[in-house]
Parts: C-alpha cells; structure tokens; sequence
C-alpha cells in the first residue's frame, strides 16, 4: 500500500485535557476520521455475550473481565485495544482518511506496536504528536462534571459555559454522565495516565517524532488554535 499524504494526529493528556473535544474540532477542519479507542471499545463491549472472548497474539482476552477492568479506572489490556485498533488504522489507510486520535495509543505496549503501522502506512512526516497539558486538580473537577450525548457521543467538556447546556449543541440530543467519571474512579484514571501513558512521550521522542505541548487550562477555542498552529506550520 502507498504511502498517504495524510496527517496522523495523535492527542495525548490525562483524563479531561479536552483531547476528544479537540479531536472533533480537528477532524472537522481538516475532514479526517476521529479514531477514539473508547467508541471502539464501547462497540466491540456491547455486542459482546457470556463468556465471549477475542483471541490476539495466541491469548484469549474474555470480555466480561475487559468490561471489568475499564469500569474500575483500569486500562483494558493492550494486546486486545492494540489488535482491535490495528484493524481500524488499516482500513482508515485504505480509504485514504487522515486520522486524528484521541488518547491512543495509550500504553507503551501499544505504542509500540501502533507508530511502525501508523510510519509505514502515513509515513513519519506526516505524524504529529501533541501534549494538552492540565493539572491532576483540573482533570478532577473536569472529569466529574463533563458529559457527552447521547446519539453521537460528542463529548462537552465542562466551562463556564457549558455548565447549564442539556442538549447537546451539535445533534440536540441528551446530554449524559459516563458511568466511570466519578472522583475515585477518575484518581484511579489520572494514576494509569502517568504510569502508563505519559512514558509514551519519551517513547515517541526516541522514534523521531516531534511532541507538541500546548497548555490545556485555556478555553477550548485557544487550545484549538494553538493545536492548528503547530500541525499546519
């Protein structure tokens, strides 16, 4: 397959950064596809029986304790997310969509395996990295209250300007809570980001890509900006 001529963009930050708000924003200006590991995982959940499981790398992984895992703050285990997440990045390329990615990958493991597929495919070039920046005390109070609705999972993140929205602005249908964005669940999440994603920032650094940090606190218009800055200089 010939290398496409268009851009990866990989968000990375602890829970509540704004990288699913930002992905949309992004996928709708440069009209790329908004891979999020979570709605891949979602589906492949919710159609999922007793005892069903997916065999990847020669390892079954039952999905009833991947169900487990994921509502108690935990990440699912790699070898799973990553083959699932292979399938969808291959038939990405071969339609010939950008990717804009919102917390993936999200382990070493996944890393890994993930940025040769994604090199071979788009070509290191056309890769880019960005940090959003946000304190733990931030992603708490972000997390706890931000919400998505319910048709097409837009997320809302949680401003001063989103705090009395119940319809959400682009489809109008109901906003919701996810079931894991409680403060302990979410301390648990902020843990499994430092210790097991943020090392994927050293990681990508040594295969000779570039990361991006942008500050995160700011309003989502100027992480936006400030995003398309540095992928469009």
């Amino acid at each position: 397959m010939p290398e496409s001529k268009k851009l990866v963009i990989i968000l990375l930050g602890p829970p509540g950064s704004g990288k699913g708000t930002q992905a949309e924003l992004l996928s709708e200006k440069l009209d790329s596809y908004h891979l999020e590991t979570s709605e891949i995982i979602e589906k492949n959940l919710a159609k999922a029986k007793k005892n069903d499981f997916v065999t990847a790398n020669n390892k079954k992984y039952f999905l009833s304790k991947e169900k487990r895992l994921r509502e108690s703050g935990v990440l699912m285990s790699p070898p799973l997310i990553t083959f699932w997440t292979k399938n969808k990045i291959r038939e990405l390329a071969k339609e010939e969509n950008g990717i804009v990615t919102s917390g993936s990958p999200r382990t070493l493991y996944e890393g890994k395996e993930l940025i040769p597929l994604l090199k071979k495919l788009y070509g290191a070039k056309n890769i880019k990295v960005i940090l959003i920046k946000l304190s733990g005390k931030d992603s708490i109070l972000r997390n706890s209250h931000r919400r998505s609705c319910e048709l097409m999972r837009h997320p809302v993140l949680y401003t001063k300007e989103t705090t009395k929205l119940k319809k959400c602005p682009l489809d109008g249908s109901k906003l919701v809570v996810r079931r894991d964005d409680n403060a302990e669940i979410i301390k648990i999440r902020l843990k499994e980001y430092k210790e097991r994603t943020f090392p994927l920032i050293g990681l990508f650094r040594k295969q000779g890509l570039k990361v991006k940090e942008i500050e995160g606190k700011q309003s989502v218009e100027g992480v936006f900006k400030d995003i398309l800055k540095v992928i469009l200089r």
